[in-house]
């Protein structure tokens, strides 16, 4: 008996439509990634103020070696929500003899062109693209010759997006993907002061702002929306009981939008819940880790222990 799938488009209304139906609306965050999301991201990787995506290269170049040597030889690195994988490029130049490198994303524009320049660069690697939600499972392709583990890496602290219980079926997906030989490298934004959280998601120059309220303009125009961007605005604040940053898109009016002919109401002051940021200590996450079979096997910082690279392993 066959089963009828529904096609991007559709899980995507679906979602809006069953997110803004709830007391608290919210939209997945994974939809902030389509093309002009992705380049907006991209944007925000570069500003002052968003020190993620710094820090975690400074930590990379000045560990490289002994990071690689953890994931160690003829490997199949698979990376999670890819993006335009500067970090990965570090990690690519250290490895020996790597088999395969599987970048993961959901945004197939994006993807395709990062994976063509990444082949260009490297090619004696085999670069194999997969587009997948990477939270459901998913496909991985074959090499030649076999490589001898995979290993999976997972940067940019995005593991704090997740709520834990979902965190959790992430890392219970990836055991089980690994198998058990592998490891994972990954990436977590560390516990600091508010000031330094805050400003980093409300940057100067409004890229963070741009970059949410996109999202809106992605229902417009893909679902047939007619939000007003006038009369919603970006809010982040940070929520020091559950030590994690709180994105939203705020009404500023009693409004009503229409999304594929379905009408939803909104009130002033009223926040759409796009994304958290859960900020960890090392210790904690490798506790929390655990539960999924994980051993924190090593990990590195900056000086500053603004963020955390662990080489997370199975036994």
């Amino acid at each position: 008996m066959k089963v009828a799938t529904l096609n991007p488009t559709e899980h995507f209304l679906r979602d809006v439509r069953s997110g803004l139906s709830q007391k608290q609306k919210t939209l997945p965050c994974k939809y902030l990634y389509d093309e002009r999301g992705s380049q907006l991201f991209d944007q925000i990787c570069e500003l002052d103020e968003y020190y993620v995506t710094s820090t975690e290269l400074s930590i990379m170049e000045a560990n490289t070696a002994s990071i690689a040597a953890q994931i160690d030889t003829e490997v199949m690195l698979v990376e999670y929500g890819s993006g335009s994988s500067l970090k990965t490029r570090i990690l690519l130049d250290s490895l020996l003899e790597p088999r395969a490198y599987v970048p993961i994303d959901i945004s197939e524009e994006h993807l395709i062109k990062t994976s063509v320049e990444l082949q260009k660069a490297y090619p004696s690697l085999q670069v194999l693209p997969v587009v997948a939600d990477f939270t459901n499972s998913f496909q991985l392709p074959k090499c030649e010759p076999p490589a001898s583990h995979v290993a999976i890496y997972f940067p940019g602290s995005t593991i704090g997006n997740f709520t834990p219980e979902n965190a959790g079926k992430l890392l219970d997906n990836m055991s089980q993907m690994l198998g058990d030989q592998g490891g994972l490298l990954i990436g977590i934004d560390l516990q600091k002061k508010v000031s330094v959280l805050e400003a980093a998601y409300n940057d100067s120059a409004n890229v963070t702002a741009d970059f949410n309220l996109n999202l809106l303009n992605r229902i417009n125009n893909e679902l047939n929306g007619d939000f007003d961007l006038e009369h919603f605005e970006h809010r982040a604040i940070y929520n020091q009981t559950d030590h994690r940053i709180e994105i939203s898109i705020v009404s500023l009016k009693d409004q009503v939008v229409s999304i594929s002919g379905e009408r939803f109401h909104f009130t002033t002051g009223e926040e759409i819940l796009t994304e958290y940021s859960h900020k960890y200590t090392i210790d904690g996450f490798a506790e929390f880790a655990a539960e999924y079979g994980f051993t924190l096997h090593k990990s590195w910082t900056d000086e500053k222990e603004y963020l955390g690279v662990l080489h997370l392993v199975l036994e």
